[in-house]
């Protein structure tokens, strides 16, 4: 190891335990991820201005951070499928009225589809409104390159159809299930969960004498998730601090340069569409600014881990204990907002996408007989668009050439699709949070406080 890479380490070891005394004057939780996001960011800067030919010392650097950063989102993936299923478990088991469950289950997956659907009339509106086209996108090294992957991708989902989706969602292996072995196995995973909880509630009615012991058994297994989850999300801010360093190294200021418009674009539209959560949130009496508030530690990680699947345990932790969502919804919203109805990733980007590319084969996007169609797509496309960095290019290649166009535009934008991915990320937990939020207010829940 070269002087100046463990000098550089010893650097960010030094940020690590800056964020740990802020932390113990801090006490707060958004306080200090946005602290380690400062910092993590500032390093990630340095290291790219200080070694702009010498990459080779900046990947020793960033192979050693990554322990931190990868590391810690390694540990949230852990407890996703624990967490899943032991609530899901507990939610049924607890659940006073049995028949609620099925209407949760609606109301959530209703919700996520409607703020999908605004989505894309946002993407299409700012797209316009900007007159974004792909005149001007040239396909580089990097570019060309990745279009043999993105071809790849698109042969996997070629035969991909509603049918097959929802015959995805049944857990035909729940141990498989329970690895992550598939897209769709955290919906799997649900439904595993409410059918075990399901079959609780059926021995205790038989059983009487075994109603107490199951309901304390479930209740220990649940609180002993939680604190598992609560030991993860307290190292949130060192986890952050060394995601956004990594992303900020690798960032190539040329490219963000030459696509800045579609990068600002993109921005607007998300901007937007957390305006229309608030707007949403308010018809449904909730405080937008109480909401946002309290959601901030959950969008801060999300940014900067580019996964909504890896948010789920500061999802389900924040709807709980902050924004007082009962266990039953904030699971189901949580859950099924990874794999449906992702806003920005599922929602606008594809449909950014496909107004751009569109004039290109002789379409004029803004006909009715186009825009329906596509806002339908976009929709019953969201479903099964896995909870990971990456999950937007699937859903553009399902989106395009069910719209019957070209999917090249796909590899022309990978250059920047990071730094886009981190906010449509934020959007993607916000639209899930925003639906078991007003769940619960339909469902006459507490109010926020």
């Amino acid at each position: 190891m070269s002087f100046a890479v463990s000098l550089m380490l010893a650097l960010f070891a030094g940020l690590l335990f800056a964020i740990y005394l802020f932390s113990q004057k801090s006490k707060t939780l958004s306080r200090t991820t946005l602290f380690g996001l400062v910092l993590g960011s500032f390093f990630g800067l340095f290291l790219q201005l200080l070694f702009p030919e010498q990459n080779s010392i900046t990947d020793q650097v960033l192979s050693w951070v990554s322990l931190v950063g990868k590391g810690y989102v390694g540990l949230l993936k852990m407890v996703i499928m624990p967490l899943v299923l032991v609530f899901m478990i507990a939610a049924v088991v607890k659940l006073e009225n049995q028949g609620s469950l099925g209407k949760i289950s609606t109301l959530s997956i209703a919700i996520l589809l409607l703020t999908t659907a605004l989505s894309a009339l946002v993407g299409i509106a700012v797209t316009y409104g900007f007159d974004l086209n792909i005149s001007g996108l040239v396909a580089g090294t990097r570019e060309s390159a990745e279009m043999a992957t993105i071809n790849n991708k698109a042969t996997v989902i070629a035969d991909w159809t509603v049918p097959k989706m929802l015959l995805s969602f049944i857990p035909e292996n729940p141990f498989a299930d329970l690895t992550n072995a598939r897209p769709s196995s955290i919906i799997a995973v649900v439904i595993f969960g409410i059918l075990v909880g399901l079959a609780a509630r059926q021995v205790m009615r038989e059983q009487q004498e075994l109603a107490d012991p199951i309901r304390t058994g479930v209740n220990a297994l649940q609180k002993i998730i939680m604190s598992l989850v609560k030991m993860v999300i307290a190292i949130t801010p060192y986890g952050v601090a060394a995601l956004m360093a990594n992303v900020v190294a690798n960032a190539n200021a040329s490219d963000i340069f030459n696509l800045l418009t579609f990068i600002v674009a993109s921005y607007v539209a998300i901007l937007i569409m957390f305006i229309v959560h608030g707007l949403l949130l308010t018809v449904a009496g909730v405080n937008p600014k109480t909401y946002f508030s309290k959601i901030w530690p959950v969008m801060t990680f999300a940014f900067s881990s580019r996964s909504s699947a890896a948010t789920m345990p500061m999802n389900i932790d924040v709807q709980i204990n902050q924004l007082k969502v009962p266990p039953a919804i904030a699971n189901l919203s949580a859950s099924f907002g990874v794999t449906i109805g992702q806003n920005g990733c599922a929602g606008i980007y594809p449909a950014m996408l496909a107004m751009m590319v569109a004039p290109s084969v002789g379409i004029d996007p803004m006909t009715i007989e186009f825009l329906l169609p596509l806002i339908g797509i976009v929709v019953v496309s969201s479903f099964g668009i896995a909870g990971v960095g990456g999950g937007a290019t699937f859903a553009a290649l399902v989106v395009l050439p069910t719209m019957g166009l070209p999917i090249e535009i796909v590899a022309l934008l990978i250059s920047i699709e990071p730094l886009i991915d981190m906010a449509r990320t934020a959007l993607n937990v916000s639209g899930a949070m925003v639906s078991g939020v007003i769940t619960n207010k339909i469902m006459k829940g507490p109010a926020l406080p």
